[in-house]
Order: C-alpha cells, then structure tokens, then sequence
C-alpha cells in the first residue's frame, strides 16, 4: 500500500484553529498579572506538538463574583516571562465548561516555552511548560513516558510524582519530549463512600465528585449527561500530581474504554452485567467532554476549526442490524461515534512516527462463550473454543467447523456466520496499514490501548487433582488475547512489506508485560516481527490485587496465581504461571525458588514475553535512537494514599528492555537488565 508521505497529516494538523497564535506579539512586554491558581482549578496542559506548534489548555470558570469570558495567552522562552514571544486572546463560555484550547504556532523544533493564560481581570493561571517536536529531518533522540489507568477516587497518582521528579534531575537533553497517555484517563464507573462502607475490594474510597444526574446500577454509579461526565475531568485535574504533569509535559492522549463505557462498543453504553442500552446521546456527551479537557490535534466531522465542538443531533437507538465488519450503520450510531475522530499520526524527527488508533468506538459486539466456560478456572478460556469464535466465519481460512468439541460434546458452533471480531473496524485498519507502509521513521511505534500481546498458560500439563478439570483437546488456558483476525491482518502486512522498527506500546490489563511482538505463539509459526510493552496502571487496582482479596485461601487453584508465605506474605505466582508454565509454578510452590522454579519451565508457554508483572504500578519511559530503541519499567508499591516525598515514595523495581533496530529479514531481539529492586517473580 503506497501512498504519499504524511497525508493524514496534512489533512488534520493544518487545520484552521479559529483561536491560534495572533501576529503582532513577538517582543511585547508581559501582562501584569497576578496569579490565581484558585481560579484556574484545574491548571493548564499542552497537548500534541510538532516542530513548530502546540495546542495549550486551561479552563476558568466563574468563581462566585469573578467571571471571565476572554483569556488573554502569553508563550515565553523564558519561566519569568521577562519577553513574549508570542500569544493571543480567546472567549470561553459555558458552551465548552469554560475551557480553553489554544493552538501556538510558528515556534522553534526542540524547544522549550512557557505558557499562561491571563483573564480581562488580570488574574493569571499556573505557569505551564511545553516541548515542540524536533525538525522532521533531526536525528535526536526521542524520551517519553507511557501511562494509562488512573482514578485518584479509589487510589493516588504518585507514579507522576515520581515522573516529575526523576525528569528534573536530569539534564535538559536527558528529560521527556512528552507523556503518552493510553487511556482510562478517566473512570466513569464510580462507586460512592456511603454505598460501600468497606471501600471497593480493599480500597478506600474518596468522595472526590457525585454526578449531578447519573444512574445508579448495583452498587455503583454510572454518568449519563454531559456534565456528569464533565463532573469526572473537573475532579480528576484536580488531583496535584496529574495537574503538576500536565504543566510540566505536554500529553499525548488517546481514549480507552472507561472514557465512555465499561464494556461497551460502538455507542452501546455496556457496564458489565448491570447496565447494557443504546447510548448514542451518551456517546456524543463523552467525546465532547474529552474533547473540552484533553488538548489534542484530533477532527470532527464538518468542523474543521475545531474552536467549539459541534455535538451532532441523536437518538438513542438500539442497534440490531452489523454489517460484515460488525459495524452497526444504523445512522444514529454512525454519527454518534464519528463525532470525533482520535486517530492520527504525530513525528519526532528521523526516529519515530507515533500512530494512534481508536480502540473502542468500531469494536464489534463481544460474543458470549458461556457455553465453553471452565468454572473451576476463573479467567481464563479455553484456547480453541476461544479462536474458533473469535475468527467467526474467517475461521481456518473462511471454512469455520459446524460444531466445537467441548468437555467430550459437540457444541453448535454459534460464530460459524458471523463477522470476526474487530476493534479497528475496516475503515481504520486500512488507514492505519496506510500510514504504517508510509512511514519512513525508523521506528514506528503504535500508541495501542490495551496492546497485541497473547498472555497464556499450560493448564493442559497440570497434574493429579489440579489437572482434572481441565477440559481435554481444548489447548491452552489464554488469559489475554483479542481480535485475532485484525492481528493477523496487520502482522501479515508488516512480514510481507518487511517493515523494521516497529513497536507497540499499551495500557490497559493493569500489568507490565515487555516482549516480542507475534502473530502467533508455538505449536503455530512463532514469528517474532516487532517489540511490544504494556505498561501497568498508574492507580487502579492489578488483577494480583483483586484476588488477594476476592480469592479464597483455601481453593486448590490458588497456587496458580498467589502462593500464601508462613509470613503472611503473598508471591504473585500468576507470573510464573504465564511465563514459564505450570510445573515452574507448582516447583515454586514446594521450593520458594525462582532458579528451581525456571528449571522446569515450559518455553513454548511463552517464548516471546520477557517479563509479566500482573501487580505492577508505574509508568513506561522509552528512549529511541536511530538505532536502538529502550523501554524501563518504573514500579511503584501499591499506590492506596498519596505519598507527599517529592520522589513520590519508594520503588518496588527498575528493569530496562533494549532492542537494536533489525534488518528486513531478521527478527527482533530484547536485552533485558535489572537496574534496581528485586522483580524475581515477574522475570
């Protein structure tokens, strides 16, 4: 697929912003001000920059008899604002919650600026810092921190008190061009203080915000207007340690699943088993609200100054017809989830192209398979059941079996007509194997929500009593795998146009994984054809966390996730489980030794991950060069208070993932050394 170079890109960052840098500015004294933090409640932000721009953020909202309607905006070289270099002036108004989004042009590659913004009264906002990208033809480095998964209502963001602080030890061509944030910036399933007096497993719970109308399902509370989800954003930046990143870095974000629905897709609004409804209305609200508190160079429809989002006019209607790629087009849901578009291609220099792709708003329905669940093994599926419904009719090449053998039956296959599941949609996947075979960067690296990675184990090798249940002939027990045929589609073009230098970077499962990329793992062809990280949440609770409370000491299946210690302590076999097998894990369990444990590892459980951690919390920070790309997993404890250290606290462990940059025809490689602290069980 050859098509000319950055052609997304000149359709979506040249836009006219209505509301951008003004002529005229250039050595104008500074604004005599006063600054008003209180006034500014959620700070200021940067978002997506190139060489030469950069969109800036604040929202002021009328506070008691203070109102301001026009935001004067200074951009400076300097942190005293001695000399403007450039500004300009912007209305805001209740239309947007008094939000403002800034596009700054004409600036240096590789810069630094300093940033903010002055209302008619003159009360000024927080000073903010940004960084321009360097020139499309610079060989720079490129440093950046990936997150996902944070709710400061149930835990504390201290992974970015940590961000902060290493980046200001270092030297200025040592620290961050930027943040990428994956998604799950926001929670908007929300339990209340006084509906569960325990907290939620293990967790206190803050009453930061209480939606202004909302829908209670359960025990917990879920948004439904536009400003209950505005309620969310307000909240959140409020938090210190989010808002003083925000200030420092500008942000790159893309959307998960939470900054709409729990489990929905398209716009069906999904929370778990309580709620499930068309939520077109909804959907519209939730891109709006993302829209107004996350500055980012995205495109809407027949709105290409993007200074006000234009929410389309919709009714909430069921979806009941999808066509071949499992898109609804009933016209309600296509104008609901095309009312803002996230993907887009941003570039560093030589080094790298960073592609971003929604996730959620063309995911097909889930399919159900309750009838191949394996009770006595929670959360996890059997393999070949899973893949033949997951293919649907594109299973074994267009040529899906009639029936499933399943526990000595054979089941009516209840995919064999249907679509393959999909998150991209067809649309989106062509337009991200487009840019993938355009890029010329070295290294092409995929902001990804929840990642490619395949997460498995042997259950098929478990012995006595604890292999009884499992199901015979069915293969291995997959803890994480999605949408195989979008993956086999993007893997097949990456072998076939040999494409070098590709990466995946993802958030979502709550977990470090680092590994090689694969279409596919042993008895398949394992062909390993790029890298692949997936960082853990910055606060919420890790699947290690949630059955150390919800899983009974006393079931016989508890080995293969948690070893209970004489101590009290708690090992995270679910590590050894997905890295090295059952056996490694059960040697564990009578030896307490990780070196025993290896010993009798499987390798085709998982011959292309090279660390798991399912209780890991912290941030990523890849380093790219022109030859070499690394990726260092800053673990944190479990962040239940803030820590108020200006390191953030302490650290649980430090381990660094390097690869070279391969040839066409070979196949990647990963480095892996511990730079600090003890990951023993989780390499």
């Amino acid at each position: 697929m050859k098509i000319p170079r950055r052609k997304f890109l000149q359709s979506s960052f040249f836009i006219g912003f209505a509301i951008a840098t003004k002529k005229g500015w250039a050595n104008k004294l500074p604004t005599l001000a006063v600054e008003r933090r209180d006034l500014f409640p959620q700070g200021v932000a940067s978002g997506d920059p190139t060489s030469n721009s950069v969109i800036l953020w604040t929202r002021r909202p009328p506070e008691q008899d203070s109102v301001a309607k026009t935001l004067v905006v200074e951009i400076s070289t300097t942190p005293d604002f001695k000399k403007i270099l450039a500004g300009g002036t912007a209305n805001i108004s209740a239309d947007s919650d008094w939000t403002c989004r800034f596009l700054t042009t004409e600036l240096e590659p590789n810069r630094e600026y300093w940033y903010r913004f002055i209302d008619e009264h003159g009360f000024a906002s927080r000073i903010g810092r940004t960084i321009t990208a360097p020139r499309n033809d610079s060989d720079a480095p490129v440093r950046f921190t990936f997150v996902s998964c944070q709710c400061p209502n149930e835990g504390a963001l201290t992974a970015y008190r940590r961000m902060i602080f290493e980046d200001e030890a270092r030297s200025r061509d040592q620290q961050l061009n930027f943040v990428l944030h994956l998604g799950d910036f926001i929670y908007e399933v929300t339990w209340y203080a006084e509906d569960n007096p325990n907290g939620n497993r293990g967790r206190r719970i803050r009453n930061l915000y209480k939606f202004p109308q909302g829908r209670k399902v359960s025990n917990f509370h879920l948004p439904v207007t536009l400003e209950d989800y505005r309620t969310l954003y307000r909240a959140y930046l409020e938090d210190p340690d989010l808002q003083d990143a925000r200030a420092r870095w500008p942000f790159v974000g893309i959307w998960d699943n939470h900054e709409f629905a729990w489990a929905g897709y398209q716009s069906q609004y999904v929370a778990g088993g309580g709620y499930n409804a068309p939520a077109q209305n909804q959907k519209v609200f939730a891109n709006q609200a993302w829209w107004e508190f996350i500055p980012a160079m995205v495109q809407q429809p027949g709105n290409p100054s993007l200074e006000h989002f234009k929410a389309p006019v919709v009714v909430d209607t069921p979806m009941e017809k999808f066509n071949e790629e499992g898109l609804s087009e009933e016209p309600n849901n296509l104008l609901a989830i095309h009312s803002l578009k996230i993907q887009r291609v941003l570039r560093w220099g030589k080094n790298v192209d960073l592609l971003l792709t929604d996730n959620w708003s063309f995911r097909s329905p889930d399919m159900s398979t309750d009838d191949f669940a394996v009770p006595e093994y929670p959360r996890v599926d059997p393999q070949i059941p899973f893949e033949i419904m997951n293919y649907g009719r594109h299973y074994n090449n267009d040529n899906p079996p009639d029936t499933i053998r399943f526990n000595g039956k054979d089941i009516p296959n209840p995919t064999k007509n249907v679509h393959a599941q999909t998150y991209l949609g067809s649309e989106q996947r062509r337009w991200f194997l487009e840019q993938l075979g355009a890029s010329n960067a070295r290294w092409k690296i995929w902001g990804h929500g929840f990642g490619t990675m395949e997460v498995r184990s042997d259950y098929q090798n478990l012995p006595g009593e604890l292999g009884s249940k499992w199901p015979k002939d069915v293969g291995y027990a997959v803890i994480d795998n999605r949408f195989l045929r979008d993956k086999d589609i993007i893997f097949d073009f990456i072998r076939d146009q040999k494409i070098t230098g590709f990466c995946v970077v993802g958030g979502d499962r709550h977990a470090f994984h680092a590994g090689l990329a694969s279409k596919a793992l042993p008895p398949k062809k394992y062909e390993p054809l790029g890298v692949e990280f997936i960082v853990g949440s910055i606060s919420q609770q890790t699947l290690f966390e949630v059955l150390e409370v919800t899983m009974k000491k006393d079931n016989p299946k508890r080995v293969l996730s948690l070893i209970d210690q004489p101590d009290g302590k708690v090992i995270p076999s679910m590590n050894v489980t997905a890295l090295h097998g059952v056996l490694s894990t059960l040697k564990l369990q009578e030896t307490g030794d990780m070196e025993q444990a290896r010993a009798v590892r499987n390798p085709d459980v998982a011959p292309h991950l090279s660390l798991v951690d399912f209780g890991g919390h912290g941030y990523g920070l890849v380093t790219v060069t022109s030859n070499q790309l690394s990726t260092e997993f800053v673990c944190i404890p479990r962040p239940l208070e803030r820590n108020d250290r200006p390191d953030g606290g302490p650290l649980t462990y430090r381990v660094v993932h390097r690869t070279h940059l391969w040839k066409p025809g070979e196949a990647p490689k990963l480095e892996q050394e511990i730079l600090e602290g003890d990951p023993r069980y989780c390499i």
